[in-house]
């Protein structure tokens, strides 16, 4: 049968010849069947299992066989790490985005240019904390760290001119802090909770919040970082 055309009026609008004509177009089936392929996690506990097996064979049956199909499959799949160990470096590399390093260096040269970035960060958060923050200081008299430690808290309230609130737990004196006040439940709404001393608390004059640093006995410098990261570091950016 010769084709007729199928943009022919008169035999295919008119009489409908349909498709034995051939004046439709031939159907096609779109929707082709395409078998699923295997999951990645699927095909990588087969390879575990497998590895597993081997490995087993090769240790309960020692033969040359077995420990060396055992060999075999491990170095494949050594192979395979170290290729994704290589294409995840220069994935890093490629993609500022990926690469950690830009936020917390590991070299050398790159961390101790971080280094004394953050340091400078912190001396400038430690001499503007004045303006915003109050610092209440919890201690014992009878306590022997709150004996230690209260020097070093004058020392940094001296440099950075903070206002300290000395707060008794006991109502003795500090020989650091001779103008204190009793604990008349300041501890409790600084949300601390123990009794524990020595403890030290920030004050957000602008939220009204408490900010607690920390209880013991803590060096200035370590005075110092917390009160940066509690204050100016976003949690989880650091890491």
């Amino acid at each position: 049968m010769t084709p007729i055309p199928q943009g022919d009026a008169f035999y295919c609008a008119e009489r409908q010849l349909g498709t034995w004509f051939y004046c439709d177009a031939p159907r096609r089936d779109t929707a082709a069947i395409v078998p699923d392929p295997v999951p990645a996690a699927a095909r990588m506990e087969a390879i575990a299992h497998q590895l597993d097996e081997l490995k087993a064979r090769a240790i309960l049956e020692p033969t040359s066989a077995n420990v060396t199909a055992y060999v075999k499959l491990q170095r494949e799949q050594l192979n395979r790490a170290s290729l994704f160990a290589d294409v995840w470096s220069r994935s890093v590399w490629q993609n500022p985005d990926l690469d950690y390093t830009l936020q917390r260096p590991i070299n050398a040269l790159g961390k101790k240019t971080w280094l004394e970035g953050r340091k400078n960060d912190r001396a400038a958060t430690m001499a503007s904390l004045a303006a915003r923050y109050g610092v209440y200081y919890f201690y014992s008299s009878s306590c022997g760290a709150c004996d230690v430690f209260a020097p070093i808290l004058k020392s940094l309230s001296d440099q950075y001119a903070l206002s300290v609130l000395p707060v008794s737990m006991d109502g003795g004196r500090s020989s650091a802090f001779p103008d204190f006040v009793v604990n008349t439940g300041q501890y409790e709404k600084m949300g601390l909770t123990g009794n524990q001393v020595p403890a030290l608390v920030l004050f957000d004059t602008l939220t009204h919040r408490p900010v607690p640093i920390g209880y013991g006995v803590m060096s200035a410098d370590e005075v110092m970082q917390r009160i940066f990261t509690l204050t100016r570091v976003e949690p989880g950016s650091d890491y």
